[in-house]
């Protein structure tokens, strides 16, 4: 079978985007005649960054919001200020909680060797490396008898299940995946679904799809929640579709697990992959937790030391369980960082939802308020979603837009295809204007406070109706505003 794509024509994407007439990469003429004389501002120095990130911060108490190591971080803008930095970039990549790095550190002056030593140091790190897995398996709702396998990062993990699974398994994934989801299987047995209009659509062309295939094993492949706008997949429903039609399901909640709480068993899931750098622990640790028989069928991802149990002249046999894909020397300071994200996280869900629910709503109520700002949607108005959100903004190209962003206001955010380009294609189809080719995206997270998403909807009004205040020019390496005269290099921090 080749890959293969199903189309619906039931219900048309008219819902996703409508009214965007871009005219590419210009600035507008207004911003090109706002030129204004520029104060030198000092970048801030590594010891006002170091002294911004931790003051004040403590753990988190019942009911608060777990701080992270970035707060009050100090950046230049263009006209001389220096701001808050307002990270509005959590979907790609989030800060490490404050307890996080008290944990990292904790780890570090006893780091040692794992399952490997019999010195004190060794049997601590290797206990913390066992227990950080069992926080992890809490963290997901892991069922008896599944594997939580260490990784490094979603895309690590959704490779290692395609490695595993059985040689006859076809692999349906629907086409708004990101790129870690949609490219690991195999091509010539994987069916692709085409972007659904609604969740219901979505239910439908699952159903339809693995009620006229064959063969004795059958993968589905889900987000949790699109990384591109932030609306939550219909997991549980899917998921029901799927097992009643004998196919296994493997969640990606990279986008998932930082916002809302994951139970495998609820949510009728077989294996679950997320990423440490998207779940406020950076440190290079991603997770592949499911079903254990497939797992231990299979040859193991990395052959080596930890990955063996004997090796002899005659041949080589592998360990079961976890160890049969850790082989080498693993990421134990990751690992625990990973757990004590899951700790946090899992012990503030209320405080978190509450907070990113306000910041999200009045996201998602400001842009739609602007002239000349069209959000981008997979379900259409109404469909519950995470504090995400992709726009472009009439006659500005989003690089553009992202670069004035930064310079101008002190605002982090991403453009781009995000790792999504069938999705963002999809979004972006306008057979009648000559629409821009990405977006701009906008994600809250725990950094993100009420003045960081004013002082962006301010900026993207102000950049709809004048366009930017400075000139930039399109270079290498994007767009970048013309004598920019910030000193922008801190000191090495080794």
């Amino acid at each position: 079978m080749s890959i293969a794509t199903l189309h619906d024509h039931s219900s048309p994407p008219s819902s996703r985007r409508t009214g965007l007439s871009g005219t590419g990469g210009r600035a507008g003429s207004a911003g090109r005649e706002r030129l204004r004389a520029v104060r030198p501002a000092a970048a801030p120095s590594g010891d006002q960054v170091e002294g911004s990130t931790l003051a004040g911060s403590t753990a988190g108490s019942p009911g608060a919001l777990p701080p992270v190591v970035s707060a009050g971080l100090p950046v230049p803008t263009l006209d001389g200020a220096v701001v808050d930095y307002a990270n509005l970039d959590h979907a790609a990549s989030a800060p490490a909680l404050v307890s996080v790095k008290k944990a990292v550190d904790a780890a570090s002056r006893t780091y040692s060797s794992v399952h490997r030593g019999k010195g004190f140091a060794s049997q601590v790190t290797s206990r913390w490396y066992e227990q950080a897995r069992e926080e992890v398996a809490r963290f997901v709702g892991a069922r008896e008898g599944d594997h939580v396998v260490f990784t490094r990062n979603t895309t690590d993990s959704l490779n290692l299940l395609a490695r595993a699974l059985p040689r006859d398994t076809t692999v349906y994934v629907f086409e708004s995946e990101h790129h870690a989801a949609l490219l690991p299987w195999n091509p010539k047995r994987t069916v692709r679904l085409p972007v659904p209009g609604s969740a219901r659509d979505a239910v439908i062309l699952l159903e339809s799809a693995l009620a006229s295939a064959r063969g004795r094993h059958r993968l589905v492949v889900l987000s949790g929640a699109s990384n591109v706008t932030g609306e939550l997949w219909p997991v549980a429903d899917l998921a029901r579709v799927a097992r009643r039609l004998g196919a296994r399901v493997a969640l990606d909640a990279a986008q998932l697990a930082p916002h809302r709480a994951i139970d495998v068993g609820s949510l009728g899931v077989d294996y679950v992959a997320f990423s440490g750098h998207k779940l406020y622990a950076p440190f290079g640790a991603g997770v592949l937790a499911g079903r254990g028989d497939w797992l231990d069928g299979a040859a193991p991802y990395l052959a080596g030391g930890g990955a063996t149990r004997t090796v002899a002249s005659a041949g080589t046999t592998w360990q079961t369980g976890p160890a049969r894909h850790e082989a080498g020397s693993p990421n134990v300071i990751g690992a625990i960082a990973l757990a004590a994200a899951c700790s946090a996280l899992a012990g503030q869900r209320e405080a978190i939802e509450a907070h990113e629910q306000v910041l999200g709503a009045r996201l998602e109520e400001g842009l739609a308020a602007i002239d000349g700002v069209e959000s981008l949607s997979i379900f259409g108005p109404g469909h519950e979603r995470l504090p995400v959100a992709a726009f472009t903004i009439e006659g500005l190209e989003p690089g553009l837009v992202s670069a004035a962003l930064s310079a101008e206001h002190g605002i982090g955010v991403r453009d781009g295809k995000f790792c999504a380009h069938l999705l963002v294609d999809a979004l972006l189809d306008d057979p009648y204007a000559a629409a821009p080719a990405s977006a701009v995206r906008v994600s809250v997270g725990l950094g993100t406070t009420e003045e960081h998403v004013e002082r962006l909807l301010a900026a993207v009004a102000q950049l709809a109706a004048t366009g930017p205040a400075w000139e930039y020019e399109l270079g290498p390496e994007g767009w970048a505003p013309v004598r920019d005269e910030r000193n922008l290099d801190l000191t090495r921090p080794w």
